[in-house]
């Protein structure tokens, strides 16, 4: 970063133009020329990194500047890009913070700064002057708020409805087997976890389809979503419980062994053979009746059983298929 005294009279022209100094006359331009520098910043090269003491603003001149947050992981996430006649750092050198963000030139590009010292020397010597900048600055801040407000609001709505959508499944409000199956990868890649144990419970309920046939298939659904109910009733904190599709369910149960988890099973069966359910008495029809419905229930742990996701997967479902082979509406551990 080189920085240069600025004595271009044609660059004091087009900085007095900039928005920050835009309400000042030439006469108070003048009192403030002599505190202001030109730095000349390398692509690539950093203006200021995200927790730097905030001793300077600036004002962007020419060139592109990016602004980077570190994540979670150490990566640099791009946040904005600075346009120029934007200033920025000014939260910095007026709250005392650390700098929030990273300003790393994208090309070689050139801003004007104003150290905090000279900036307090001027509201202190020129109080005047000094109240017209902060006031710009107060419009810009506020303009940007405003924004950025319904923005993030516009953006919080629409993210929150999005993420639901993409994680659960509509008709029950449980998650979906694509958030299922990622959880269950990502306690398998998960090196931290060290394979720590597991129970995925996959549930059938018993001859939904005589249910359709007989009462209809908004009876169906009914009896999917008290079922769902059942099973979100039992759920711990967390417990993961998902629709797979039609009358199938999953359940991954972490930090669960195969007695604990046959215990919290045994416990939706029974509790959904003794749901009674309101449904029409037939398709179309005003009056109704009360009906029940059974399930089964295969349990497979891992990583006793399984080592992958399509594993421990395929492990549970044979062990529903054994509590169907043998009779349904109970419990069977995958062997």
């Amino acid at each position: 970063m080189i920085e240069e005294i600025i004595s271009s009279k044609a660059v004091l022209s087009q900085i007095s133009k900039l928005s920050i100094f835009s309400t000042l006359d030439e006469s108070e331009f003048g009192h403030i020329k002599d505190f202001l520098t030109l730095i000349h910043i390398r692509k690539d090269e950093y203006i200021f990194k995200e927790g730097d003491e905030g001793e300077d603003m600036f004002i962007h001149f020419s060139g592109d500047l990016n602004a980077y947050a570190a994540q979670k992981d150490g990566t640099q996430r791009l946040l904005f890009k600075i346009n120029k006649d934007e200033f920025f750092g000014e939260m910095s050198i007026i709250t005392h913070e650390p700098r929030s963000v990273s300003i790393i030139a994208e090309n070689d590009t050139v801003s004007v700064k104003l150290s905090g010292e000279d900036f307090y020397h001027i509201i202190t010597e020129y109080p005047l002057i000094g109240y017209k900048i902060l006031r710009t600055i107060s419009v810009v801040q506020n303009s940007w708020l405003d924004s950025s407000s319904k923005s993030f609001n516009d953006l919080t709505r629409w993210g929150e409805t999005a993420r639901k959508r993409a994680v659960t499944d509509e008709m029950t409000g449980l998650y979906n087997s694509n958030f299922l199956k990622e959880t269950i990868n990502e306690r398998f890649n998960n090196q931290s976890m060290n394979f720590r144990i597991m129970s995925l419970l996959m549930l059938d309920l018993d001859k939904i389809h005589g249910i359709n046939d007989k009462y209809g298939t908004k009876a169906g659904d009914l009896v999917i979503c008290a079922a769902a109910d059942v099973i979100r009733s039992c759920l711990r904190s967390g417990d993961i419980a998902s629709r797979l599709s039609g009358d199938e369910f999953a359940i991954l149960l972490p930090d669960t062994d195969i007695k604990d988890a046959y215990l919290i099973a045994e416990r939706i069966r029974e509790l959904i053979e003794k749901k009674q359910i309101e449904v029409p008495a037939g398709a179309g029809s005003s009056e109704t009746v009360f009906i029940s419905t059974r399930t089964s229930i295969g349990i497979a742990v891992a990583p006793a059983h399984a080592n992958t996701t399509e594993s421990l997967e395929e492990a549970s479902d044979a062990a529903l298929r054994k509590a169907k082979e043998a009779g349904r509406n109970r419990v069977e551990v995958f062997k």
